[in-house]
Parts: structure tokens; sequence; C-alpha cells
């Protein structure tokens, strides 16, 4: 009988390369950082890690603004730095991913920038989305849309020192777009996937895997991406919060989802058949349906799609459980395992959402000015749900410092962000800058251990970003080896996911699966799952033998507590 492929039912690590470990002391984390510290992570027992870019990148969307796709960026090291941490990874029993962003490049690309040296209408040109405006000379942008990051997708550039064409950019100024019609872009992104193949990564995950084509003619679009509006000169409106990655389907958007990006997938799912070892593609793709994104993992394209009507569910036994049911029911039209989320480095830490007065909202960053988080309540929360996710069948992804329930930076000064979306939103949106702060690794130190003392001076500069105080608390020299701690929780959790292969496993609800009333429950091999979002304790069933609680005090004379989950056999 043959065994599935290993990212079938995988838990995989995304590491913030800037954020996780820096070697140097210069204040960044780099892929040495990542190599000094793959051990912490196979004693977790993850499977893989992924890795946010690390290319050569002018660093204006921290890297998702690539220059050179086959160079790596000197803050984080170079190709022999990634070689030995690969190797390493690897001889540890651990798959590397890493990102691939095909929708856009940086304006320091060779490509973009042989294009502004070329004329309209040059095949340079044509490897990016160059129009002509509308209106008297040009002076409009080509059509209405708006960037992700709040105001006009168009910049204008000059030409022999007059106002001349746009280009199309749905992020930054700073990375305009691709044309995915042009066979020449198309060529180029498999060579950079057979590139980082023959190194011998695992995989990757690809940014923005539903923005690459665009409608032909390039209509207007009276929707919204549900990110926020508004120029950039002008004070933006804030959107829905709760959507706010996810683009409107009302009407539906003409630079997401596309059809044609299917066939994009289908061609590099073939590039990946030439090599062994299942290779593997996950999509970031903020599709609204399941049954759209199910089409991305059809057994001809790629293999994971993020699961973020589950992240986006909040702490919610309703939400919580439509998300689970649809997304399994959506996916096994296709063959495909579903793939979980509750956090990654574009979203706040859900034990900080959890902990708000709403736990299902989804805030685009939080600041001083905003609600605080009750960060014991999120804390409790997060720590039901991860038992929740660890325990359903399919691949999950946890963010780093998510073991350590690390929560948000929610104090984060302005004169620190970093995030292109706060400057562009005139700070309305608070940006993404609060959940990249650097890991705490050991509390007495400066910068809580996120930089070691490898100068030539023996001397280290603070992180990038400030830390605040509370990190102290969730420092992993805090909570290694220390019963009850998240990280604890997270190992045994891991430990017992892969002993009773719940990743191959099947779910059916339990009996005591009731949303209504707060309750999520579900059956997965010898185990039940059962999370209570309510504010009553919940009776267990009699006999039950508990084999992991959420905390201590969970489960505890036959009941369940409110904010709690455990696992059980009968």
């Amino acid at each position: 009988m043959p065994t599935k492929p290993w990212w079938a039912s995988a838990v995989i690590y995304q590491i913030y390369p800037r954020s996780f470990a820096d070697r140097n002391g210069d204040g960044m984390g780099d892929l040495s950082g990542v190599c000094e510290n793959l051990e912490y992570l196979a004693e977790l027992g993850v499977n893989a890690i992924w890795l946010s870019p690390f290319y050569l990148s002018p660093q204006a969307d921290a890297g998702y603004d690539v220059a050179d796709y086959r160079r790596v960026d000197p803050l984080f090291g170079d190709l022999n730095d990634f070689d030995t941490m690969l190797s390493k990874a690897h001889g540890l029993g651990l798959r590397v991913i890493v990102d691939l962003v095909p929708n856009h490049t940086s304006d320091e690309h060779a490509w973009f920038q042989e294009a502004l040296a070329h004329p309209a209408g040059s095949s340079a040109r044509d490897r990016y989305m160059f129009r002509d405006g509308r209106g008297n000379g040009g002076e409009e942008p080509p059509n209405n849309w708006r960037s992700i990051f709040g105001g006009r997708a168009w910049t204008r550039i000059t030409e022999n020192g007059v106002p001349g064409q746009w280009y199309l950019h749905l992020f930054d100024t700073k990375q305009p777009d691709l044309n995915w019609d042009n066979p020449e872009v198309r060529t180029e992104m498999e060579s950079v996937l057979r590139f980082w193949l023959d190194r011998g990564v695992d995989g990757f995950r690809v940014d923005v895997a539903h923005g690459m084509v665009k409608a032909a003619g390039l209509p207007d679009w009276e929707g919204h991406t549900a990110m926020v509006s508004g120029d950039e000169t002008e004070n933006p409106a804030p959107q829905d919060p709760v959507h706010q990655q996810k683009p409107a389907l009302d009407p539906p958007s003409p630079f997401f989802d596309q059809d044609g990006v299917h066939e994009i997938y289908r061609s590099w799912n073939r590039v990946l058949k030439e090599y062994q070892g299942d290779r593997m593609l996950v999509a970031e793709a903020w599709v609204e349906q399941p049954e759209r994104l199910a089409q991305y993992v059809r057994a001809d394209e790629m293999q994971q799609a993020f699961n973020f009507d589950f992240l986006l569910a909040g702490w919610d036994a309703e939400r919580m459980a439509t998300a689970i049911e649809k997304s399994l029911a959506a996916n096994a039209t296709v063959g495909a395992p579903t793939t979980w989320v509750l956090s990654n480095h574009d979203t706040v830490r859900h034990p900080s959402r959890f902990g708000l007065a709403d736990p299902t909202t989804f805030p685009k960053g939080i600041s001083a000015e905003d609600e605080q988080p009750d960060e014991a309540l999120g804390l409790a929360r997060a720590r039901a749900a991860a038992l929740l996710m660890l325990a359903l069948p399919g691949s999950a992804y946890m963010y780093q410092g998510e073991e350590l329930g690390l929560p948000e930076h929610t104090t984060l000064d302005a004169a620190f962000r970093q995030d292109p979306a706060f400057f562009r939103t005139n700070g309305i949106e608070r940006g993404r800058d609060g959940c990249r702060v650097p890991l705490p690794w050991r509390a007495s130190e400066r910068g809580y251990g996120f930089s070691s003392c490898d100068t030539q001076d023996g001397n280290t500069v603070a992180p990038w970003l400030p830390q605040p105080p509370s990190f102290a608390n969730y420092a992993v020299d805090v909570e290694m080896g220390v019963a009850g701690s998240t990280l604890e929780l997270y190992r045994s959790a891991l430990h017992v996911r892969a002993a009773h292969t719940l990743g191959e496993g099947t779910h059916s609800w339990a009996p005591q699966h009731d949303p209504r009333s707060g309750v999520v429950a579900f059956n997965n091999g010898p185990l039940t799952v059962i999370a209570n979002t309510g504010s009553a304790p919940l009776e267990l069933p009699p006999g039950a033998e508990i084999v992991l609680a959420s905390a201590a005090e969970s489960a505890s004379n036959g009941e369940l507590a409110p904010n709690s989950a455990v696992w059980f056999t009968n």
C-alpha cells in the first residue's frame, strides 16, 4: 500500500528570518541564526520549516520586494549559509520550504530597471503591466484599481523629463506587478523554481498565489480588497476588519482568483515532478469560497493551500465548526488534504486576537491607542485552539513563537513601524510589524537573547524591532522543561499527534458537538477532541481518560472549563 507524501500530514513551522535568531549580532535575524536553532525545532516535533523571503531586496516590504530571486540578501548571509542550513535541516529530518514571490518584483530588479530604460511597447516593458493613462495627456491612471496597501494601484513614470506611462502595483509602488501573459515571465519563474529545487529545497510557499493573472482589458472595479481604500495623500476609510485580507466578491475581483492562474500551477506541477522526494507547493490564496480554494489543490496543480477560513473564524464554535466542515468537504472533492493555520506574518497573533472583547475580529494591527487584549484570556483560548488545530487531519502550520504563546506587540511606537501599509494609509492601518517582533530566547539577556555575541568586539546591537517587556515571560529558557508552559503543551501535542498519526486520520463529529452552545467536538483515530468556547463548564463523558488538556485546570471533577480544550480516550 503506497504511503502518503510527507506534506499531506506535516506540521510546518514558519520562520520569519529577520526575527527568528541573529547570529552575527547586527540586530537582524539571519540564516546562521536559523541554522543554530534547528535542533530546537526538531525537538519541538515539527516536520518542516518554511522560510519567509531571504532574497536580495531593498526591503521595502520586508523582502517581499525581490531584486534577485537567486541571491541571498547580505542581511541574511549568502548561498553558502543557505546550503549549510539546508544540509543541517535535512540531517535532522526537517524538510525546507522557501517563499516564492511571483506576482511582482522589486522596482530595483534588473528587469524593471531595463523596462524604465526602454520605450513604451518594448519587450522590456512587456514583462510588467505598463499602460497608457486615461484623460487629457494620460494624466489619469489606466483604471480605478486600489492597492492592497492603500492608495492607487498605479504609479506614473517620467520619460525623458515628461510624464509617461503608468505601471501596476497591487501592493507598494516599489513592487511592480509582472505580466503573466508574457511567456518570458513564465519561463523565468520556472527557472527560479529549478534553481532552488536543484539546491535541494522541498517546496515553495507561493505568495499571492491567486493574484498573478488579471482580467483581460483590466476593467474598472467598484469592489474593494477589504483592506483600506483611499489615496496615499488622503485619509482612507477603514473597511470591515474581519475580512481584512480577503477580496470582496461583490462584484468579483478582476485581479484575484482568475481562472488563468491554474494553468501556471499545472506547469509548475510538471516541473516539480522532474525531482524526487515529493516536492510541494502551498498556496497563499485569500479566496472566499472553499470550493474555489479547492481548485488550487487539484491533483495536477498545487499540493496545499492555507485554510484562511479557519484562521478567520476566531474563537467562536459555530464559525470554527463551519470552517472545518466546509474545508474538509471541499478538499475531499479533489482528493486533497486540508491545511490548517491560526497565525502568520501578515496577521495579528491569535493569542491577542482571541483576547479582544470580540474574539472573532481581525484587526489590521493593534497600537497603544486601540483596545488592548486580555493577555491571560487570549492565551488560554490560543492554547485550546492549538489542541483543536493539531488534532485535525491534514497538515498544520505554526508561526514562529506560537509555541511560546507569544502575543502581539500591541504598544509598538509608530516611530519603529516599517510596514508600507502603515505609511500608505497614514497610520489608519496599524500594519503587521506587531506580529514580526524578534523572538525571545533567553529572558535575562539584552534583546531576550535574540542576538548572539558573535561580533569581533563581542557586542550586539538592539533588535531591528523593539520587544515589549512582557516578552521576558515567554522566553524559550523560561518555558523549556517547565510543566504547564505553552512550549511544553505544544511539544506534548506534537508528540501525541505523531504517535497516533492524527494528520493521516479521519474527522467525524462527536456526540458532544454542539456549536450553538459553544462546543466543538470531533473524533480522530482513538482520540476525542472537545473545545469549550462557552462561559460555563461542560460535562465530560463518563470514563474519559484525559490524554492532554490545554491547561492543568482545564479538566477537573468531570468537567471542561470555559476557554479550554481536551484530548481524551474512552
